[in-house]
């Protein structure tokens, strides 16, 4: 029987439809789950942006946090590590490469950052090879600039055990450097490496050659192998580097656009940002996927979208929902968060179709009547 607008709720019906109310008043808000059909889009373009200081400074690309949960740190275009000191502060210069100079490294519009990055480096560090920073910043070591006798020619992703402090990095490609990298997806170039550093032994070993672009890459949260993403093919690459599957890999899933860098959840999932998409087309609607989070099954959980001029590199999940975008090419890290408040309270309930209003800033996307009871959709 439908329920109209000018008719009363039947006596056990209205009863039923309180205490659905004040059962929903009581319960603690919890965190909006993507539907198992259709994962739940994240707005990449609702974002905080930590501004980089410099009119030509760009390029925060990748994100990281110090163990006391400081930061973001980020390198950028000029060969300078940078720590995010707040927005009184902003950033400052927290450490920076070999051969850094601020006359010669500082970008010009007669001397675009393109130009300098072979000198002055693109952190930590894709023309120098594997580097480390204390703890107290400063000027980087380098660890590593070769592997089997061969120069690192293009040191891409990296990513740390935490438990043993044995570090796993790729090498993009043997023929052509970071600043070609177009030349490694155009060409197909398949002499991409995945490395182990010993930090006990300074010890390389070449774990797997022969990949074709491989770019970013993260250990899982079990320690068990590792996920690399592979730009060129737009695939997630699994490595085993324990159990029975050991010292072996197999494909983890397609990808629906160009990945960069990977990044642990610490959900037992990964995200991965997304250059762009693969049937990107210039014109038409002004949104793209900006990255997709993927399960320990490999299968798309949740999606951020976003407009077509941010190409992020990276996406890193911190407490509290929120999610750090790097880029290659912006002047800015962008912050979003994706956990919505269930703030305010359920107001009423309207009789065409159960609806239910909540006050801002909760907002509601769907209310439908299952097995005698509401179902609620937030977003």
């Amino acid at each position: 029987m439908g329920i109209g607008t000018g008719n009363k709720l039947p006596r056990k019906l209205a009863i039923s439809c309180f205490a659905v109310l004040l059962m929903l008043l009581l319960l603690p808000c919890a965190e909006a789950r993507p539907a198992p059909t259709a994962p739940a889009a994240i707005d990449g373009s609702r974002s905080e942006h930590l501004t980089l200081r410099g009119p030509l400074l760009r390029g925060p690309e990748s994100v990281a946090f110090d163990g006391n949960g400081a930061g973001p740190y980020s390198g950028v275009s000029d060969g300078r590590i940078l720590k995010w000191n707040g927005k009184a502060l902003g950033w400052t210069t927290y450490a920076y490469g070999p051969g850094y100079n601020k006359k010669t490294c500082t970008a010009s519009r007669l001397r675009p950052a393109e130009l300098t990055e072979s000198t002055c480096g693109r952190p930590l560090d894709a023309y120098k090879g594997l580097m480390r920073v204390g703890p107290g910043g400063g000027k980087a070591t380098v660890l590593v600039n070769k592997a089997d006798g061969v120069p690192l020619r293009f040191t891409n992703g990296v990513d740390v055990d935490q438990v043993t402090g044995e570090v796993y990095f790729t090498d993009s490609s043997m023929n052509y450097p970071r600043s070609q990298h177009e030349r490694v997806t155009a060409t197909g170039d398949s002499t991409g490496r995945l490395m182990k550093y010993d930090p006990q032994t300074n010890r390389v070993t070449v774990l797997q050659s022969g990949i074709t672009y491989p770019n970013g890459l993260a250990v899982s949260a079990d320690r068990t192998h590792l996920v690399i993403s592979l730009t060129g093919p737009c695939k997630l690459l699994r490595y085993w580097i324990k159990g029975a599957k050991a010292d072996t890999s197999e494909i983890l899933t397609d990808l629906p656009g160009y990945p960069d860098n990977v990044r642990s959840d610490g959900k037992g999932g990964f995200w991965v940002a997304l250059h762009r998409e693969k049937s990107e087309l210039p014109f038409g609607r002004d949104s793209h996927l900006l990255a997709v989070r993927i399960g320990a099954d490999g299968k798309v959980t949740q999606v951020m979208k976003g407009p077509k001029s941010v190409r992020p590199t990276e996406v890193v999940e911190r407490e509290g929902g929120k999610l750090y975008m790097g880029s290659v090419e912006l002047p800015y890290v962008a912050v979003t968060s994706f956990l919505k408040e269930c703030a305010g309270s359920a107001s009423s309930i309207l009789s065409s179709g159960y609806s239910l209003a909540l006050t801002s800033p909760a907002k509601l996307e769907r209310v439908s009547v299952e097995h005698n009871a509401l179902r609620i959709r937030l977003y």
